[in-house]
């Protein structure tokens, strides 16, 4: 069985920010649509593009209370949610369960935690996972029958959806998945507000890795690590570095039941999408599955004003 298991809030800002600047709303109340409206299409492109037999999309809920006690500081450089973003989420996660994705969330659990449990359990029995996030973490769980479907650089766009597969991994980031974890512990995570050792680069870090095996290995062999102005920082540092990989490790002991499969419920959609004001998006969903095309909303309708476009760049598409 093949399934598709998406980073909920990935996916949801690339949604919002890819269609910001239409500047979408319901007209009746100003309600904002946009990331509905980019949610939509990045899932049924997704399960048109990937076929799989089961799908679900997996939330966080709460901040990780297993990287708080560790980091207070955990992910605390990050701006605050969207308003946009925050409204619509509690719509988000309706639209996703009448489009037969199963949603799962567990409060003071990080959504990537609960993914690599998934991943954990489904390939242990024999299942193909296809895990769908732009984060680097996620090489760690790389490896037999699952893989990563990284999206574009928010700055090329052009260049495509990426599929990691083990030798993909180690390309991208010049180790081994199951080194991807002590990589990260050396150079820090900067979107996870995680430092590493000053001055450590991808390359120091890889060179280590691969003359010493593994993270205990590299300050295991402190004495003699080149170049040699490390040596004192990789020893005074390391209990830090240790507390690092434990960060970045994902935690796969949490419970996760797949229970059955929940069935798409096309009424149900055209009715949110009816309900949202989602006109362009409902009259494609209804062609879709050969069901009757709504009517072009009203022409004295109020309709939302875009903002001005900057730069020319064309948005709204994420596939």
């Amino acid at each position: 069985m093949r399934w598709l298991l998406i980073d909920g809030f990935n996916l949801v800002f690339r949604s919002h920010f890819a269609m910001e600047r239409s500047n979408l709303r319901r007209p009746a109340d100003q309600f904002p649509t946009g990331a509905l409206h980019g949610w939509m299409k990045a899932l049924t492109d997704l399960r048109d593009a990937e076929k799989p037999d089961r799908l679900a999309v997996f939330f966080d809920l709460g901040g990780s209370d297993r990287h708080l006690e560790v980091l207070p500081e955990y992910k605390a450089q990050r701006d605050d949610t969207p308003e946009d973003i925050v409204l619509q989420l509690p719509e988000i996660k309706r639209l996703t369960a009448l489009l037969g994705f199963q949603v799962f969330e567990r409060r003071g659990v990080e959504a990537d935690d609960l993914i690599a449990t998934a991943v954990r359990i489904l390939s242990a029995a024999g299942h193909e996972c296809v895990i769908v996030s732009a984060d680097k973490d996620f090489g760690q769980c790389v490896g037999g029958p699952v893989t990563q479907l990284a999206p574009p650089p928010t700055a090329n766009p052009a260049a495509g959806w990426r599929r990691l597969d083990p030798a993909a991994v180690t390309e991208k980031f010049g180790v081994p998945p199951a080194r991807i974890a002590d990589y990260l512990a050396l150079v820090g995570d900067a979107s996870d507000n995680i430092p590493g050792l000053k001055g450590v680069g991808p390359k120091t870090a890889v060179k280590w890795l691969t003359e010493h095996g593994d993270l205990e290995g590299v300050l295991a062999a402190a004495d003699g690590l080149e170049p040699e102005r490390f040596r004192a920082q990789v020893k005074a540092e390391a209990g830090r570095i240790r507390s690092n990989l434990a960060l970045v490790t994902f935690r796969t002991d949490f419970d996760f039941d797949p229970g059955q499969a929940v069935p798409e419920d096309v009424a149900g959609v055209e009715a949110f999408l009816a309900e949202m004001a989602m006109h362009s998006t409902l009259r494609r969903y209804q062609s879709r599955h050969g069901r009757p095309v709504s009517a072009e909303p009203s022409a004295f309708a109020p309709k939302p004003t875009p903002r001005p476009a900057e730069g020319g760049t064309a948005q709204g598409e994420l596939f």
